[in-house]
């Protein structure tokens, strides 16, 4: 029985290291904004993250050049969430699906003068 319960814990705890180590990495894509007035414009996304037990912390922005700081970034199971505050006062909101593999789903948030904007996010890792 002892051993059965060490086994169980060792696998947890490997499936754990793995999994928090594959969403911490670089990740580029594609950020396809929504303006209030609907109008879509292609644009581009780029993420340094790393996850320490849950916590999510690093960069993001539409290039490895122009980056800010993530806020309130968690991992949870595949939902991944965070907010970033951009120069210009704007705020985004992402709420990702991270599936091993890519982070993808939607962004909402303002603009430094108030229009409201959503996004569709689609990454892929970089390294």
């Amino acid at each position: 029985m002892r051993k059965l319960l060490l086994c169980v814990l060792v696998f947890t705890l490997s499936t754990f290291v793995v999994r928090a180590a594959e969403v911490t990495g670089k990740w580029s894509g594609s950020f396809d904004i929504t303006n209030s007035e609907g109008e879509t414009k292609a644009d581009t996304a780029y993420m340094d993250l790393k996850e320490t037990g849950g916590a999510v912390t690093g960069t993001a922005g539409p290039d490895s050049e122009k980056q800010w700081s993530l806020r309130k970034g968690k991992l949870e199971g595949q939902k991944l969430t965070f907010e970033v505050a951009m120069d210009d006062g704007g705020v985004l909101a992402f709420e990702l699906t991270f599936d091993g593999t890519s982070i993808q789903d939607t962004c909402t948030g303002t603009g430094g003068g108030g229009e409201k904007m959503s996004a569709k996010v689609n990454l892929k890792r970089t390294s």
